[in-house]
């Protein structure tokens, strides 16, 4: 009999389900911020989808989530925030508004936090 390579006969099949959770933030900021400076906005300023009172803000999950900021419906740049969540206090948001640039009063600061808790099943047949 000629040499050949042995293999395992197996097949596989994997189902990943991403079960995100989002959670949105709206706040509106009462004054004009000209830059260069900084506009923190505490967990309790803002308020949640359905107009209620925000106590604190979520933590991140390690490696699935992330956060996204619109100031007057303009996405912003990372560089320029700082998301703290409510496991060390209320948690807060801060936007460090760069030189040449202003954010108008009234104009709304809406946060997106988006945390992710993937599972995968697999099943193997032989």
């Amino acid at each position: 009999m000629p040499l050949k390579i042995m293999k395992l006969a197996i097949t596989a099949t994997a189902e990943t389900v991403t079960a995100p959770t989002v959670s949105r933030f709206f706040y509106e900021v009462g004054a004009t911020v000209i830059g260069e400076a900084v506009l923190t906005i505490d967990a309790a300023d803002f308020v949640n989808d359905t107009g209620g009172a925000v106590t604190s803000l979520p933590e991140l999950t390690a490696n699935n989530s992330y956060i996204e900021v619109y100031v007057n419906g303009v996405l912003q740049m990372e560089g320029l925030l700082t998301y703290t969540p409510g496991a060390t206090g209320t948690g807060q948001l801060v936007i460090d508004v760069p030189n040449g640039s202003t954010i108008e009063a009234n104009s709304p600061v809406v946060l997106v936090v988006a945390n992710f808790a993937p599972t995968t099943s697999v099943d193997i047949t032989t």
